[in-house]
């Protein structure tokens, strides 16, 4: 997947062209940054910006179409139906079939020699593996403690299919063994990591499952962007500016803070000769000026890579987590707080790739849904370049034409640094092994994501690391505020990874983005409540009465 390249022309920041003042500016037209945009409109707000460092919208969802063929490289499912706003606007604009075809999903599990394992013990695998599962689940929602010494969740499914196969011995046990090592592998995948070791065992349980499986939408799942940028006028969208620092406090610089508000130094040339007054503070304004009447708000300064500048009241960051990894200790001035950075380090942002094959013909059998490939178990210390293919753990029929493939980690990595025709080749070779036919057809196209390395993304999709918790994510989502005594947020911030319950998903994200559109809705100063209690002069009076048994 390659990335349209944004533009670079540079620019003079000193043009007053190249300067703009709005009262919102969105980082990231992806969905939280759609949800967000979406949400203020609602509310009447429909002075914002969004702004985009690639040329087109969706962030990590996004389609090609080739030949005819739409071909999904980001987002794949809609997880769960009941509870899930994505469902909900996928089914309100006629994107879901109402009536759920369930097709057979037929598959094949074979070892590197071609030999296949009969279907009563992948289904008793399955059915271990299910529950081994669900007790990692339960260590967050019962709160007990795990065995001594084991801190990740793979740790812990390596326990329990230690005990498991020791029922078992030689070729039965080597059988079950690789069929869990598959499972492993699948559920790098699922929760966008290199191991489960990486994965926090106290703090799977956090992520919540909503009822009603994984949809898939007929048109792909990049049909849901229609009804997300239809509202959006066009003009609100500025893409191709990637964003190069955030000044959150700009026009601060240069005077105290005092418990009322602002000192009396002040030198930033921008604010002399005016009266100051901090959007949505609750007190205090420095006069220095000798027009009352003329105020200036400190604002946001946003700078993108093409010299373009906007100052805003208010901004929406919904940078990936794997970028804010990379470039948030130098994206922000000044810097994120501590607090903030720590918890950006601790939670995971995994690499999830697809690999798209695409033949002339038909050559698998009709009936079949999915090769499972049952690999031994990959030793880290043969060079990733001779391994990475191991990481390959399934194939799946998205057409009788098409095959997709899943590989995360660093495997994945290293798969984005080949030509498609050296992946295309290997899969072919995968493929001839595991189903024992050397005269299986290699592919006449093949596409495969690159995700790590995008520039606007430096991954997929986050998880809890080991140490990591839900108290992180609400670290980084926490809003920074120019000063103590304002009521509204300079910066908010909103995207999967800011979702303590639904990270990773793109649910996640939409409620993330709306969240933080809410706050900016809200009225600067909540109203005054009056509390009338009859016979008593004050509040005070009437509490110091109540007698407390």
């Amino acid at each position: 997947m390659s990335e349209v390249k944004a533009d670079d022309t540079g620019g003079d920041g000193n043009n007053p062209d190249n300067v703009r003042t709005c009262r919102t500016v969105i980082i990231g037209a992806g969905m939280a940054g759609l949800s967000a945009a979406n949400h203020l409109l609602k509310n009447n707000i429909n002075d914002f910006v969004i702004i985009e460092g690639r040329n087109r919208v969706g962030g990590r969802i996004i389609a090609i179409t080739i030949d005819g063929r739409r071909m999904e490289l980001g987002a794949n499912w809609i997880h769960g139906i009941l509870g899930n706003p994505i469902y909900e606007l996928a089914s309100s604009h006629g994107l879901v079939n109402i009536i759920q075809e369930n097709k057979p999903h037929n598959v094949v599990a074979t070892l590197p020699d071609g030999k296949r394992v009969p279907f009563h013990i992948l289904q008793e695998i399955y059915d271990a593996y299910f529950w081994f599962f669900k007790r990692c689940e339960e260590y967050f929602l019962c709160k007990y403690l795990p065995p001594d010494g084991v801190k990740s969740v793979g740790a812990h499914l390596k326990l329990e299919m230690s005990i498991y196969l020791e029922q078992f011995s030689g070729h039965e046990r080597h059988i079950r063994n690789l069929i869990f090592n598959y499972l492993l592998n699948r559920e790098t995948c699922i929760s966008g990591c290199d191991s489960m070791e990486e994965i926090d065992l106290m703090e799977i349980g956090s992520y919540t499952e909503l009822p009603g499986g994984n949809i898939i939408l007929p048109g792909g799942y990049s049909s849901i962007l229609g009804p997300l940028t239809k509202d959006i006028p066009d003009e609100k969208f500025l893409k191709g500016h990637p964003v190069t620092s955030i000044r959150w406090r700009a026009g601060l610089e240069g005077f105290n803070t005092t418990d009322s508000g602002l000192g009396e130094d002040i030198t930033n040339k921008t604010l002399l000769n005016s009266d100051i007054h901090l959007p949505g503070c609750r007190s205090g304004h420095a006069s220095v000026a000798t027009s009352p009447s003329k105020k200036v708000r400190p604002k946001v300064e946003v700078i993108c890579k093409n010299g373009k500048k906007f100052y805003a009241e208010h901004v929406i960051c919904t940078i990936p987590l794997g970028v804010l990894k990379e470039s948030g200790k130098t994206l922000f001035d000044p810097p994120l707080p501590d607090y903030k950075v720590d918890s950006i380090n601790r939670l995971c942002f995994g690499v999830v790739d697809k690999i798209y094959l695409e033949y002339e013909r038909p050559f698998l059998n009709p009936g079949l849904s999915e090769v499972l490939c049952l690999w031994d178990p990959i030793d880290l210390k043969e060079p990733v370049s001779e391994r990475w293919f191991k990481k390959i753990y399934s194939f799946t029929k998205v057409s009788e034409t098409l095959l997709l493939a899943w590989i995360s980690g660093e495997e994945a990595k290293y798969m984005e640094t080949l030509a498609f025709d050296v992946v295309s080749e290997k899969c072919t070779e995968i493929l001839r092994q595991f189903l024992n036919d050397p005269f299986i057809p290699k592919p006449k196209r093949c596409i495969n994501t690159t995700w790590w390395s995008q520039p606007f993304t430096r991954g997929s999709y986050s998880a809890l690391g080991i140490g990591a918790s839900q108290v992180d994510i609400t670290n980084i989502s926490h809003p920074l505020y120019m000063q103590p005594t304002c009521s509204k947020p300079a910066v908010l911030f909103a995207g999967e990874h800011c979702h303590p319950s639904f990270y990773s998903t793109v649910h996640g994200a939409y409620l993330s983005g709306r969240d933080a559109a809410q706050v900016l809705c809200m009225p600067d100063t909540p109203p005054e409540v009056v509390l009338d209690v009859e016979g008593t002069a004050d509040l005070s009076s009437w509490l110091e009465g109540i007698s407390l048994t």
